[in-house]
């Protein structure tokens, strides 16, 4: 009866994912747009109000597989050339994970960014050793235990700020994913310590029900 009870249990939560996932108009968006999953039309979003990506411009993706992110961010900063008259920018993706091939970025999978081994990769493959932009959709291997799973997410945050010491341009941008909890302040004021203009962002694409949020930092104050 218990293992009969479990299997239901299971079964009945899968079949209602599946159920929203199916209704999910993102879900569709991205089939029919050929991105590599939904997070795509959450830079999207931020970047349709903000114009966080502009022709010409670096970014660094961090916790880029699949790659949806790198895609958006190939098209806005034109690193294709496909429009002759703008200037033409420079996408670079770095996760944990393998990411597949993509045209218009340079990928480093298998990578950890905080390790300093991929930090000198990094600048050898940058332009001009420095970034325009970093994001960060990036989340640890999930616990269950929220606040846990919250803490892990701040940290790796606070690494990448870290990072951006050394790698982000003076007045450069930083957009990264966290999980609502009780370090989402400190966060938040490690932020405002190196950047003039910070604020929280939940794109539509983000469930209702998710903790998740981003915060847009502008402006870095760094030299």
């Amino acid at each position: 009866l218990h293992t009969t009870a479990g299997f239901l249990k299971k079964t009945g939560a899968e079949h209602l994912w599946l159920e929203r996932h199916s209704k999910d108009p993102f879900v569709k968006a991205t089939k029919r747009e050929h991105y590599r999953c939904r997070s795509a039309f959450k830079l999207l979003e931020i970047d349709d109000k903000l114009r966080i990506l502009r022709p010409g411009l670096a970014v660094l993706d961090c916790g880029a597989a699949p790659g949806a992110w790198s895609q958006v961010a190939v098209e806005r900063v034109n690193a294709l050339g496909t429009d002759p008259a703008l200037p033409t920018g420079f996408v670079l993706g770095v996760d944990l994970l393998r990411i597949s091939p993509l045209e218009g970025a340079v990928f480093l999978s298998q990578a950890d960014v905080a390790d300093p081994d991929t930090l000198r990769m990094i600048r050898s493959l940058l332009p001009a050793e420095k970034v325009d932009v970093i994001l960060s959709d990036m989340a640890p291997n999930a616990t269950g235990i929220k606040e846990l799973d919250h803490q892990k997410l701040i940290n790796l945050c606070l690494a990448l700020l870290d990072l951006s010491k050394s790698i982000l341009k003076p007045k450069g941008t930083m957009l990264c994913k966290f999980w609502d909890g009780h370090d989402s302040r400190l966060l938040q004021n490690r932020l405002k310590e190196q950047f003039q203009e910070v604020r929280t962002m939940k794109p539509q694409a983000s469930r209702k029900d998710s903790a998740e949020s981003y915060y847009l930092a502008r402006l870095f104050k760094g030299k």
